[in-house]
């Protein structure tokens, strides 16, 4: 697969916009840096060690969407890094500074490149001047060619091909105070609203272009990382992943379904810390010159169109609320 070229310069029809771009890269801890390399590689990512963290990357794409360190206790979310254009840096910083967000010291597990900010519940927000690495358009699904008349489209099981996913397409975070991150991301950084479900659920994209949310936000009693969701070809994808997955023993999760507000085909793999990297396909794209407009939506038709029962546990912070014995 050919390696992706990052934009870094913005188009013309956003100039006037002073937003950031991307989410940059996710940094949080786990207990064990080698079991986060079997799982993430088990996925079909492509984790690489560097010093003593982990670095993930997919297939092909020279971003590193996130890195994780190793720390005792459970998972936790460390900080987040957003990326902005060069022309855009200094009109974000003076925005912050009219606002009066509060500013902080650069993370010890973070460099003191841009901007550091606290997000209302407490934890870091770096914003650096980096590449795209957010789409410009919607992911192509991949259409296989039709096989020969009298032979099965489908593979043997053994001669399926492990999959590996494209790209980040976004991140659903824990948060207790769900207004007040929203103007944060709004007001701050220049994310836009695209849908939600009052304050239960808020997605918001990028104004420079987006999946229908590059960021989202799902009410609990505290932050925290709910999931990270990796764009793969088609729903075939999704489900070999499924299987995939099954077959490195990780068999909790939610799937193969397909969402509401978003549109997305899923199957979520639980991670050995009681979050979830979801296999994603056919998100809808709000493109960098489009105004979506944002809708509220009831709860009960705002999550799923289709797909298996929701397990009990799936909207659990376990950052700041202990799994039960054997969960």
């Amino acid at each position: 697969m050919a390696e992706i070229q990052l934009r870094t310069r913005k188009s013309a029809h956003r100039a006037a916009l002073h937003s950031v771009h991307s989410l940059d890269a996710f940094v949080f801890t786990v207990p064990d840096l080698d079991e986060a390399e079997h799982f993430y590689d088990a996925f079909g990512l492509q984790p690489r060690r560097e010093g003593g963290r982990l670095d993930l990357y997919t297939l092909g794409h020279p971003h590193a969407w996130g890195s994780l360190h190793q720390a005792p206790g459970v998972k936790k979310l460390q900080y987040l890094r957003f990326a902005c254009f060069e022309e855009d840096f200094d009109a974000i910083a003076e925005r912050i500074a009219r606002l009066e967000v509060p500013r902080c010291a650069p993370h010890p597990l973070g460099d003191d490149r841009g901007l550091w900010v606290l997000h209302p519940e407490g934890f870091a927000v770096q914003i650096v001047v980096a590449a795209k690495s957010a789409p410009d358009e919607g992911s192509e699904p991949v259409v296989a060619p039709r096989p020969p008349v009298g032979t099965g489209a489908s593979l043997n099981r053994s001669r399926i091909p492990k999959v590996h996913p494209r790209r980040l397409s976004h991140i659903l975070m824990f948060c207790a105070k769900v207004p007040e991150a929203v103007r944060f991301y709004e007001d701050a950084l220049g994310l836009r609203v695209t849908d939600r479900s009052g304050d239960h659920i808020v997605f918001m994209h990028g104004a420079h272009g987006s999946d229908h949310h590059l960021i989202a936000m799902a009410r609990s009693n505290g932050p925290g990382l709910h999931h990270l969701s990796w764009d793969v070809a088609d729903i075939d994808e999704v489900g070999r992943g499924m299987e995939q997955m099954y077959a490195a023993g990780h068999v909790r999760g939610w799937g193969v379904g397909r969402h509401v507000l978003g549109s997305n085909y899923f199957h979520y793999v639980r991670d050995p810390w009681g979050s979830y990297s979801e296999y994603s396909c056919d998100m809808d794209f709000v493109p960098g010159d489009f105004d979506w407009r944002a809708a509220d939506h009831p709860p009960e038709d705002s999550f799923y169109a289709w797909g298996p029962r929701v397990p009990e546990d799936f909207i659990t912070n376990f950052e700041i609320e202990a799994p039960a014995v054997g969960a």
